[in-house]
């Protein structure tokens, strides 16, 4: 059982290190999660007297107004046999066996934090003390409540302590040790008035009565001490400290101890209640009870833990890896960013996310139409047949059939088609464009690195740049060679008889009238046609091949070139991180080690139950 509270100190421990004390923080917290006692009084009511009784040491700072303006957790550790010492964690490995010097440095730390100014924080200080003469506890004593303010403190300290021990004792995990003075009206009390609005039933909160033997003649605390005049569901447990005399005098604490049971011994008023009185059984009564509370906690423990180390794992993937020290690990962590961006850019065009379907799209339906808009019957209109038939002839007319004529005609028809080839270049080369957007986007590890992510954007329009000329030069070429060579079969397929092809007999203007004209222009029209349709079908391959294909083979060729030239300085730019998302990764890292050693070690107890 004792490993049980052990177990807590050394979590509390490493939250503090973590800078994680219990306040509001955008991160998982464990310190709300573990049962603490922390000690609640008004000033001088006998609080640090109390404290030092349990410990059995003196070893807090005295003196006149707010004297705790830090909240001191104070672990205590039963060791079999040996000299006593105490340890700061904030001076690791160094023991203090003078308790005095633990009174001064509770002090200097209180300023280092706070300045001498006298003002408060909610940055703990964690005092351990190993002692054959204590029992496994942990405490944290607060800041005393306060009415006013004392000279050189701002005038809301009064309300700023109130405040952090109210932050402190509604957490449902704390066990709330109430402190107060028996000479005073119970119904004054600091701290039962606020343990009463943070717990209303008592359920954890144990009364403690000092400054019995200070009673007016006459009267007593019996009532008190018997649950009667104010009820808790623990007993009341009342303590005689050392006067401000015996302090003075430095009257030994074994001696105290002793006179402090002897009183309630001889005292008629309270024999009855001796065995459960005084601040030796107030230390043992605490230490089992938060045992049993810690006990009751771990499942609850081990469910937090489980959880938060899945949230804190998956907020780190999401965050990323940290930058690697040396130029190679630059060099292949900038490269494996890239190859998952070029993974998603592919699997945006092979349909595993959406995108790539547009580029269909331009060939099954804008291209074609593109196409059809082109209305090749206007341009053969008869007025232009015959200008292109009689310009081609020259000063000697044609004899059967007007063949150049036919290629000039067929030649400026199939020209009008680099219009919508290039036309459907460009638009796949916007839709390749958005997709490298888009998975710029979807490509978490960019958002990391703004410098990788401008350089790594650019490269890849840059290549699709090239790839956009390689295809614009090439689709145009099977335009050209359409009208470069024509299809001789499709003529020698039409009829040839002297009505269709023309009459050499006929004269220079029968030659010419509408009727060949239109026999002319519907031959070379449905020429025309036919290659179309043959375009309709090459030129998506030639743009697939040039763009689409060349993209998911080598986008990122020449950047990956590139890279390989460059330097550890110049590689270390393109990782010039965020340093808010650097800190937030090293606070997210320590926590999760944090809570994987708890999870280890909670688990490790439970066992041993």
């Amino acid at each position: 059982m004792e490993n049980l509270i052990q177990l807590v100190n050394k979590i509390q421990r490493a939250c503090t290190a973590l800078g994680d004390h219990g306040e509001e923080s955008a991160m998982p917290t464990l310190w709300d999660a573990l049962p603490s006692i922390a000690v609640v009084g008004g000033q001088s009511s006998g609080k640090s007297s109390v404290l030092e009784s349990i410990v059995g040491k003196d070893f807090l700072p005295r003196g006149s107004g707010i004297v705790t303006r830090r909240p001191l957790v104070l672990q205590l550790h039963k060791i079999d046999e040996g000299r006593e010492y105490a340890e700061f964690m904030h001076l690791p490995r160094k023991k203090f066996t003078d308790f005095a010097a633990v009174r001064q440095e509770i002090a200097d730390e209180t300023d280092r934090e706070t300045g001498r100014n006298k003002g408060i924080s909610s940055v703990p200080i964690h005092l351990s003390i190993y002692s054959p003469h204590v029992v496994n506890l942990t405490l944290v004593d607060l800041p005393g409540l306060t009415k006013v303010a004392v000279e050189g403190q701002p005038d809301s300290i009064v309300q700023d302590i109130e405040n952090m021990v109210r932050s402190f004792i509604e957490k449902p995990n704390c066990i709330i040790l109430a402190i107060s003075p028996a000479n005073q009206d119970l119904a004054t009390s600091d701290a039962i008035k606020i343990s009463r609005e943070v717990d209303p039933k008592g359920e954890r909160t144990f009364g403690v009565l000092t400054k019995i033997d200070l009673m007016d003649k006459g009267t007593d605390a019996t009532e008190i001490l018997e649950g009667k005049a104010y009820k808790l569901n623990f007993p009341w447990i009342g303590v005689v400290n050392r006067s401000q005399a015996d302090i003075n005098k430095q009257v030994d604490m074994i001696a105290a101890r002793k006179r402090e049971n002897e009183y309630f011994a001889t005292t008629p008023e309270y024999r009855h209640l001796a065995s459960r009185m005084g601040s030796v059984h107030l230390g043992k009564v605490l230490s089992k009870h938060l045992e049993t509370v810690i006990k009751s906690r771990i499942p609850g423990l081990q469910s937090l833990i489980n959880k938060t180390i899945i949230e804190l794992e998956t907020e780190l993937n999401r965050i990323g890896k940290p930058i690697a020290a040396d130029t190679g690990g630059k060099l292949y962590m900038i490269m494996e960013i890239c190859r998952t961006f070029d993974q998603i850019f592919k699997d945006h065009l092979d349909g595993i996310r959406p995108g790539g379907e547009k580029i269909y799209q331009v060939f099954d339906n804008q291209f074609p139409a593109s196409l059809k808009r082109l209305q090749f019957d206007k341009h053969l209109s008869m007025d232009n047949v015959r200008k292109l038939i009689t310009e081609a002839d020259g000063y000697q007319p044609h004899l059967i059939a007007p063949e150049q004529g036919y290629r000039r005609l067929i030649e400026s028809c199939l020209v009008l088609v680099r219009g919508p080839a290039e036309a459907a270049v460009d638009a796949v080369h916007g839709i390749l464009k958005d997709l490298i957007h888009k998975s710029m986007s979807e490509t978490m590890e960019l958002k990391q690195y703004p410098t990788l992510k401008v350089e790594l954007g650019s490269a890849a329009v840059d290549s699709l740049e090239r790839m956009r000329e390689e295809s614009k030069r090439a689709t145009l070429l099977l335009v050209d060679m359409e009208y470069g060579y024509l299809t001789v079969e499709f003529f020698r397929k039409l009829p040839q008889d002297a009505e269709k092809g023309g009459n050499p007999s006929h004269s220079l203007f029968d030659r010419y009238n509408d009727a060949y004209l239109r026999r002319i222009a519907t031959t070379v029209l449905s020429y025309v046609n036919m290659v179309c349709g043959t375009l309709r079908n090459t030129i998506p391959k030639s743009v697939v091949y040039c763009q689409v294909r060349e993209a998911k083979r080598s986008l990122l060729d020449h950047f990956f070139t590139e890279l390989g030239k460059r330097e550890g300085k110049q590689l270390a730019s393109l990782l010039n991180e965020d340093p808010a998302i650097m800190q937030r990764r090293t606070s997210l890292a320590k926590r999760l080690e944090l809570y994987r050693s708890a999870q280890t070690e909670i688990e490790a107890v439970a066992w041993e139950r």
